[in-house]
Order: structure tokens, then C-alpha cells, then sequence
């Protein structure tokens, strides 16, 4: 199987079906096949767009299900409403009526697919015999697609789409998306002869970037493309090459005001890969991913044309870390709408005039990478942060009237119990700054050159897993972490208050709509 084909393999004359997969998040369109269309529509190469997520949630909603007790009876009644509840601005200053709407629509979908073996959610998708860390579940998935809860769409909705098309393209981001996108495959493979399957993706990024990978796909998956998928693409279409982030992307052939938000929250990536590349244990760094910057200069043309054209009710910026440069270029051009993304503790935001500036071109929120609230973990991890600087920038946040969604990782083989324990009093100690709270376990990367220094052992069983386990240096291993999580730091009021504040499976994707209400 090869990564590129050489040009002219295939005539750009062809149209291509580029296709987002079930199970992600339905609340805004997804970037990647957005960005890959502009791509081909520049080259003269016509495509179509399906965001089957999307799509096939709404779907699986309306379908009739046996359940009778008193909670689904209520779902199927307000499926309707609960819908337009998430899409009115004003749900979102009711948190329990927006909880409720939110709850109810996962139960709708869990009960939808009575009698199936998956277990179907708003972010989730998950099989009670298969996995997708297994190449021989994904071969399983994709030779009894009538066994995915979505066939009786799929198989409807994708020879819809086929006329003229003889490439499909599949964009894999999540673990949640695989055993569908499988699916989907195999009922291309039995039942459209002649299609040429290509499948990228971050996932398909993180499989391909293993030094052991060796795919098992090659009877259903013509072509695996790791990274940005611009460039490989137009190639394989015979069409040349492209210089990545040259082109905006397009969100015109996508389902704008189906998404579950109170508006089209518009995706946005400046860059790929992280400016900062330092972490210890960092998967960009694991995966040799480099970071590739749009220029800052033409980000804020794009992103207010993008905003001019599309309107939306807020901005997405998707870069792993959004550079200092392109913040102060955002506070200079601002793009015109709300806006979030994820940045660094780093020395801009220690000037309170900085994070003003940040307030008034529309930043409502900014997530947070702090993962420990103890100075020597922070160092020995090579985050680059300094807990003095950090506990100026939250206030500085605050008194800004920005929102912070903070991110702490516990587990790592840096930290010890005392120390997780520093970083729970950091936290209540700036309990009046910090909006949101993400708490994660810490994996080891399979492949990470630290994995090497420590005794490993496996983590999930399968062999496209990307994470191993390991033997914790001070004994400070998963079981005692979640103990501690779960009954220590999770009871302290005051952190439970904020963990409270997190909206229901939507978390940082919908958290900037309740972050003035905090």
C-alpha cells in the first residue's frame, strides 16, 4: 500500500465524495474535509462533502425504539424541543434546561440502537465485542457493516452520493469514529465495485507513524495518508502538489444549521504540529509531527473573511497551542466574532493591558495546559511554565473577563501523591479564576522515547494501541491516581463546584456559551 500514488493515477476530471465518520461531536462542521475541498476546488477538481456524524445522529434521533420506561418515553416526547434547545442562545443561560436537553438526546440515541451490540452516544461510540484499538475488529466491522447500528442510513444515504464519484475519502480522527468508518467501508467494498478508498485522519496519522506499522488494511484501504491531507491528495488525484495552509477552508457544502450549537461555531487551524515541542512525553514530539505555522499576517485575513462569509456565533481556533504572534496579530485584526482556543502560560498574558486586548477582539475563553500545580513536576516535564507567572496570568484572565478552561493530568512518572496534592490546593487557592476544570490520567506514548527509560507493560490490548503501560517510579500508579481523584480531590466542595460548571459531554465545545455566566 502506498502513501502517495504517482501522478496522474487517477484523472482530476474524477468528482470525490470526502466523508466525516460517526462518532464525534455533532456541534460544528468538521475542518479537515472543509479545508481538503478547497483544497481540490482550487486544483479545478470537483468534490462532494458529507458530514455523515452529523447526519447520522440526527437520523438515529427520529428512529423508533421499544423502550418504555419512563426516561425514554420523556426523550422520545421532547427529541423535537431538546433539539432546538441546543440551538437557541438562550438555553444556554439555563444550565439545567440545556443538561436536561443534552441527557435526554444521549438517552435517545442509546435506545435508538436497542438490540444492537453498540452502545451509541452525543461523543461517543463503543461495541461490547469489538475494538477499535484491534485491526482485526476494524476487518470485522467492515465485513458485517448491517450489524452497525447506522446501516439502514449509510446504505441509503452513500449511493446518493455516488454518481460520477470514483474516489472516497474518509477523514479518521477519533478512536470513536473507527468502527463506523470501517463499516461504511466495507459496504463501499461489497457493494460499489471500482471505487478508490483513501483514509487519513489524525488517527490514520498517529497508526502510520508507528516505526512496527504494518497495515493490515490493504484488502479495503487503497491508500493511508498521515498529516495534512492537501498535498498527498491532489497528488493522488494527478492534479500536483500544493503547498499546505494555502487555501481557506470551505464550509459551503456542509451542514451549517443542522449542528448541535446555538450557531455555527466556525473551526479555524492556524497551525499543525506544537510551537512550543518541548513536553516530555508529548505525542506531536512521539509522532514526529513538526509544527507548519500559517503566517499570522494571512490567518486574520482568513479569519475575517471566513467570518464576513459565514457569520458565525463563535470561532474554533484548533491549533494544539495558539502562538504568541497570532495573538498579538488577533488583538491588532480582530476577526470579528467570539472566539476560543487553546494557549500556552506563556509571557504575553502576564500583561494584564495584553489580556484586555485579548477581551476586546472577542476572546470569551482560553484553555489551559497547566497539568500540575507543583513546580518541580512542571519542570521535569519541560512544560516551560512557571506557577508564579501562571497564578498572575489567571488573574489576569479574570479581571479581563475571559474564561479559563484549565487541564491538569495526574499520573505522570514525574508526579507523587504529595505533589498531586500540591496541585489541588493550586486550584482552591485560584478556585475565582478558573471557569472549567479538565482532570485526565496520564499515557505513557508506545513509542515515546520515554517509554524506553521506564518498565513497560501493555496498556490496551490491541495492536493499533497508541499508549503502553508503565511501572510508576514512586509507585504512584493508575489505581491509586483514580483513588485519589475520585475520593479526594473530586469531594472538595469547591471543586466540585467547578467540575459541576462543565457542560454534559459537549465540555470545552460548548463551555465558552456558559463562560460569562460563571
Amino acid at each position: 500500500m502506498n502513501n502517495l500514488a504517482p501522478p496522474g493515477r487517477f484523472p482530476h476530471t474524477a468528482a470525490m465524495l470526502l466523508i466525516f465518520s460517526p462518532v464525534a461531536m455533532a456541534s460544528e462542521p468538521p475542518a479537515g474535509i472543509a479545508r481538503l475541498a478547497a483544497a481540490l476546488h482550487g486544483a479545478q477538481i470537483p468534490c462532494r462533502l458529507l458530514d455523515a456524524n452529523c447526519e447520522a445522529q440526527l437520523w438515529l434521533l427520529g428512529q423508533p425504539s421499544a423502550a418504555d420506561d419512563t426516561w425514554s418515553r420523556r426523550a422520545r416526547k421532547g427529541r423535537v424541543q431538546n433539539l432546538a434547545t441546543l440551538r437557541d442562545p438562550e438555553s444556554y443561560n439555563s444550565p439545567g434546561r440545556y443538561s436536561r436537553a443534552v441527557s435526554d438526546l444521549n438517552r435517545l440515541l442509546a435506545i435508538s440502537g436497542e438490540g444492537e451490540e453498540a452502545m451509541v452516544g452525543l461523543a461517543d461510540y463503543q461495541h461490547r465485542r469489538l475494538s477499535p484499538l484491534r485491526s482485526a475488529d476494524l476487518l470485522a466491522a467492515a465485513e458485517q457493516p448491517r450489524e452497525n447500528p447506522f446501516f439502514p442510513w449509510f446504505s441509503r444515504r452513500l449511493p446518493e452520493l455516488l454518481d460520477g464519484v470514483r474516489t472516497v475519502g474518509f477523514s479518521l480522527n477519533f478512536l470513536s469514529q473507527a468502527l463506523c468508518t470501517f463499516a461504511m467501508i466495507g459496504y463501499l467494498r461489497n457493494n460499489i465495485p471500482g471505487l478508490t478508498i483513501i483514509l487519513g485522519g489524525g488517527l490514520v496519522t498517529s497508526w502510520l507513524s508507528r516505526p512496527d506499522w504494518s497495515s493490515p488494511f490493504g484488502a479495503l484501504v487503497d491508500h493511508l495518508v498521515a498529516g495534512a491531507g492537501e498535498a498527498p491528495l491532489l497528488t493522488l488525484l494527478g492534479a500536483g502538489e500544493v503547498a499546505q495552509n494555502q487555501v481557506m477552508p470551505e464550509y459551503g457544502l456542509l451542514p451549517r444549521h443542522d449542528y448541535l450549537s446555538p450557531g455555527l461555531i466556525l473551526p479555524y487551524s492556524a497551525s499543525s504540529g506544537c510551537y512550543w515541542n518541548d513536553c516530555s512525553f508529548c505525542t506531536e514530539r512521539a509522532e514526529g509531527n513538526r509544527f507548519r505555522p500559517v503566517p499570522p499576517g494571512r490567518a486574520v485575513e482568513e479569519l475575517r473573511e471566513l467570518t464576513a462569509r459565514e457569520k458565525p456565533c463563535l470561532i474554533h481556533l484548533l491549533d494544539n497551542a495558539i502562538t504568541p504572534a497570532l495573538l498579538r496579530r488577533i488583538t491588532e485584526h480582530p476577526p470579528g466574532a467570539p472566539w476560543y482556543g487553546f494557549a500556552r502560560f506563556g509571557p504575553e498574558l502576564e500583561e494584564p493591558d495584553f489580556c484586555r486586548a485579548l477581551k476586546a477582539s472577542g476572546c470569551v475563553m482560553l484553555k489551559l495546559g497547566l497539568e500540575s500545580g507543583d513546580q518541580g513536576v512542571l519542570d521535569r516535564l519541560r512544560k516551560g511554565i512557571d506557577l508564579t507567572a501562571a497564578s498572575r496570568i489567571l488573574l489576569n484572565l479574570r479581571q479581563a473577563g475571559i474564561g479559563v478552561y484549565l487541564y491538569l493530568l495526574f499520573g505522570t512518572p514525574a508526579e507523587t501523591e504529595l505533589q498531586a496534592r500540591r496541585t489541588l490546593e493550586f486550584v482552591l487557592r485560584h478556585k475565582e479564576t478558573i471557569g472549567f476544570l479538565n482532570l485526565a490520567l496520564f499515557n505513557m506514548p508506545l513509542f515515546g522515547a520515554e517509554a524506553g527509560e521506564l518498565a513497560t507493560e501493555p496498556f490496551y490490548a490491541g495492536d493499533l494501541s497508541l499508549y503502553t503501560g508503565f511501572r510508576h517510579p514512586h509507585g504512584w500508579d493508575r489505581k491509586l491516581v483514580r483513588r485519589f481523584l475520585d475520593h479526594e480531590f473530586k469531594k472538595e466542595p469547591t471543586i466540585a463546584a467547578i467540575l459541576r460548571n462543565d457542560p454534559p459531554l459537549f465540555g470545552s465545545n460548548h463551555a465558552p456559551f456558559f463562560s460569562g455566566n460563571r
